[in-house]
């Protein structure tokens, strides 16, 4: 039963008298079948459609202990991939969940956001009540559009490092733990039929920020949703012809070089000047990625230079062996640092419309010789 916005099993002590507990207990992993009895309770609570599940109760040392033995359901998979995905995306900054739905042949259907906000500063419980309910609305929304469910397999999740310059980011995901929530939808799913699959999330999100967010005009997490619907599908993603001119163009990259050696400059010069240490922190690790950037872009120059063969080392493939292995995680990963700071002035915009001519049309000479204009036709402006 829910009582202030928690749920609690609902106890017989005799008589047809009940008592409702309320439970203070963590899933222990991904298996725990505490996971799985939640959303049997949560679902017979929603439909009427009650289950029989025994507890014993013991006091000790002044604290009531139970133990709940239920019989766990083995519902046939109906919803599977054969007809496409719904992919979920997790994302902090801002807080939200990124969806996707992706049909069997790759195509971008549908897509939505649902923001995670009203769930920070709730206490562990309520926190939990609610993700039980948001798990059942997802799943739900497969099984109406009788599609199966991607997620990132998150056995390691990134988590913000003190002394990072991040101490809003690192609170958000002390708040909300994205690898707990999707826990309660595959076991959700289960429970319903829905098959979930978990893709590598690796580059997803640089992939569908470069590739996806201009060329569909659509936000970089819907676009890193899309990637992973299309991965759980078994699709490849081939990077755009135009991008792999751009990788190929010395002067170009040596354009891209100079504007990250100018801000490397320009950081080494505020950071003389901060003397708090938040900020700081801040400057200090946007430093290191411009210094990591510049590794990257100089490593291609040279490869430019020298025999073919030695472009494999540059980003992960030789020329000579053709477009499919351009499309590496380490082509994507110098394609980022290659394009975002030098065209559109920021690591990690959230506008990535200016992108088109680049892809589209292969503009990026026009932004050299501009000294870093974004292209007008994209509704740019000097930054």
């Amino acid at each position: 039963m829910e009582l202030n916005g928690n749920l609690h099993p609902r106890i017989t002590t005799g008589n047809r008298e009940f008592i409702y507990a309320k439970v203070l207990r963590e899933p222990s992993n991904s298996k725990d079948k505490w996971l799985t009895f939640m959303a049997m309770l949560l679902e017979s609570w929603q439909t009427q459609n009650y289950f029989a599940y025994t507890v014993e109760l013991k006091l000790k040392e002044g604290e009531v202990y139970g133990s709940v033995s239920f019989e766990i359901p083995t519902p046939k998979v109906r919803y599977t991939k054969e007809n496409g995905v719904i992919a979920i995306d997790t994302n902090a900054s801002p807080i939200h969940l990124a969806i996707a739905e992706v049909s069997k042949t790759g195509e971008l259907l549908s897509y939505q956001t649902i923001s995670l906000h009203n769930l920070l500063g709730l206490s562990q419980n309520t926190k939990d009540h609610q993700e039980w309910i948001l798990a059942n609305k997802i799943v739900d929304l497969a099984i109406q559009k009788g599609k199966a469910i991607a997620i990132e397999n998150l056995k390691k999740l990134k988590r913000g490092v003190r002394g990072d310059g991040k101490a809003t980011l690192r609170k958000r995901l002390h708040q909300w733990n994205a690898k707990k929530f999707l826990q309660k939808l595959k076991r959700v799913a289960m429970l319903k039929g829905v098959e979930v699959i978990e893709v590598n999330p690796a580059y997803t999100s640089v992939i569908g920020m470069l590739k996806y967010a201009p060329q569909l005009n659509i936000d970089k997490d819907i676009a890193g949703a899309y990637v992973i619907g299309r991965r759980a599908l078994g699709f490849k993603e081939d990077m755009p012809e135009n991008y792999e001119k751009l990788l190929k163009d010395k002067a170009y990259l040596e354009f891209a070089l100079k504007k990250y050696e100018e801000r490397e400059k320009e950081l080494r010069e505020l950071l003389e000047k901060e003397s708090n240490e938040y900020k700081r922190n801040a400057l200090e690790s946007e430093l290191r990625n411009v210094e990591y950037a510049k590794e990257l872009l100089t490593n291609l120059i040279q490869s430019l230079q020298s025999e073919p063969s030695s472009c494999e080392g540059a980003y992960g493939r030789n020329p000579e062996q053709g477009r499919g292995n351009l499309a590496s995680s380490a082509a994507w990963r110098v394609l980022k640092v290659a394009l975002l700071f030098p065209i559109l002035g920021k690591v990690l915009p959230r506008d990535l419309s200016p992108l088109k001519p680049v892809l589209v049309e292969g503009v990026w000479d026009r932004v050299r010789r501009s000294n870093g204009l974004v292209p007008l036709e994209a509704g740019g402006t000097s930054r």
